[in-house]
């Protein structure tokens, strides 16, 4: 007998939705025949079956939301089934502890352990120790006390349930009135508390995607330090370039868009500057050797960025082929994890939304991240005289750890050239 468990389908994954089974009780599988659809935070994918054997019994039924990874979704029966043994040591390590004498305590002593058993001192951010049961902790948390701000009445002065009890009915000061402290989370409110009313609103249930985006953008807006950096770019010869590719591109069934003009000279920006290419980590700045250029799609319920993976090394037609794939499987959720996690640097293009510029946050381990504007008509100044030209705007998010002020200006000075005139980077 196989347990089939609910695989991690990217080294971040720690839940998803078993979508959809594709066997029943009763069918045989073999070693990759598709079983199940499993959706992640980003992408629907499907789970392959690695033993063969009869399905004996389905454990998750298909729909189930936050099935948690390594949690058993199906049970198989080889040739060979056989049932499955009996658990005899754990029984046997629970009995010894069940049999193990209890020590003998002072009668105060016995009176905390009855109200919280394992109750242990708490030290605070000064050093200070705190001595607090486990119950009167919980209590002081789900009701927002600061256990300092508490005088304990248990035994040697431990603070305990009635303690935390008389407190919340004005006997402290509640934790959620102090200034929060550098790197914990910070206490989230319910609309009720915020004076939004129950019943005036629907809620729309928050899936695995909204989780992860809420999560790791919070983490990043929070913990990188971060600066914007915005110019102005004359986009009329990359438009009347474009024109011309795709003319001669036409035949084959290839369009050029202006992002894939744009992915292109990131990747050749990026070569030319190569401490813009670059990522923080612990141990060090990470200089990558390729352009992995992540492009921002807008999907049902949220966003992900699929990357062009060396795309310095690639022509404008297969940039605007392959990025064509990507959005598309993407839409359909249907990318695999390589081709959604990692890169070394992202474009997030709301041009299309008539978005004139705007700073996105940076898309954690990349250094940097770009935001284009609209195209449209603008006065420009050139020489003593006024004149107008199409000018799209684009702003540099950089992570100050990696990319400072110079590399970021230099990177942009290597971009605008080639978005200008487009001829220098298909040269």
């Amino acid at each position: 007998m196989t347990d089939i468990l609910m695989p991690a389908l990217s080294p971040t994954m720690e839940e998803g939705v078993l979508a959809k089974w594709h066997v029943k009780v009763g069918d045989t599988v073999s070693a990759g025949d598709v079983i199940a659809e499993i959706e992640t935070d980003k992408a629907t994918m499907e789970v392959e079956a690695v033993d063969e054997g009869e399905v004996l019994e389905i454990l998750v039924e298909a729909g189930t939301e936050g099935v948690k990874v390594n949690t058993p979704i199906a049970r198989l029966a080889g040739d060979d089934a056989a049932p499955a043994p009996k658990k005899a040591e754990p029984a046997k390590e629970e009995a010894k502890a069940e049999a193990k004498p209890e020590p003998k305590l002072k009668p105060e002593a016995k009176a905390d352990k009855a109200e919280a058993p394992g109750a242990s001192p708490v030290t605070a951010k000064d050093g200070e120790r705190i001595f607090a049961s486990p119950l009167a902790r919980r209590l002081a948390k789900d009701a927002g006390l600061d256990l300092k701000s508490l005088k304990g009445t248990g035994p040697h002065g431990r603070i305990v349930k009635a303690d935390v009890e008389s407190a919340g009915k004005g006997g402290a000061t509640k934790g959620a009135t102090a200034a929060p402290t550098a790197g914990e989370p910070r206490k989230v409110q319910s609309l009720a508390q915020m004076g939004i009313p129950d019943g005036s609103y629907d809620l729309i249930p928050l899936d695995g995607m909204r989780k992860a985006i809420a999560r790791r953008l919070t983490d990043s807006f929070r913990d990188v330090p971060h600066f914007p950096l915005t110019i102005d770019c004359e986009i009329d010869g990359l438009l009347a370039a474009r024109a011309q590719v795709n003319a001669l591109l036409e035949p084959q069934g290839i369009k050029v868009s202006v992002n894939d003009f744009i992915m292109k000279a990131v990747a050749m920006a990026l070569k030319a500057v190569p401490e813009a290419n670059a990522s923080y980590s612990p141990e060090g700045i990470a200089l990558h050797h390729h352009a992995d250029v992540a492009m921002a799609v807008a999907i049902e319920g949220g966003l992900i960025t699929p990357i062009i993976r060396k795309a310095e090394t690639k022509s404008l037609a297969e940039i605007a082929t392959e990025s064509r794939d990507l959005a598309k499987r993407a839409r359909d959720r249907k990318l695999k994890p390589e081709e959604f996690q990692g890169g070394t640097f992202s474009v997030s293009n709301l041009g299309m939304f008539g978005i004139k510029s705007f700073a996105s946050i940076l898309n954690e381990p990349q250094g940097a991240i770009m935001s284009v504007g609209a195209g449209e008509k603008r006065p420009v100044v050139r020489g003593d005289s006024l004149a107008v030209a199409t000018v799209m705007t684009v702003t540099l998010t950089c992570d100050h750890r990696v990319v400072d002020g110079a590399i970021g200006a230099r990177f942009l000075q290597a971009f605008k050239p080639m978005i200008e005139n487009p001829v220098t980077m298909l040269a």
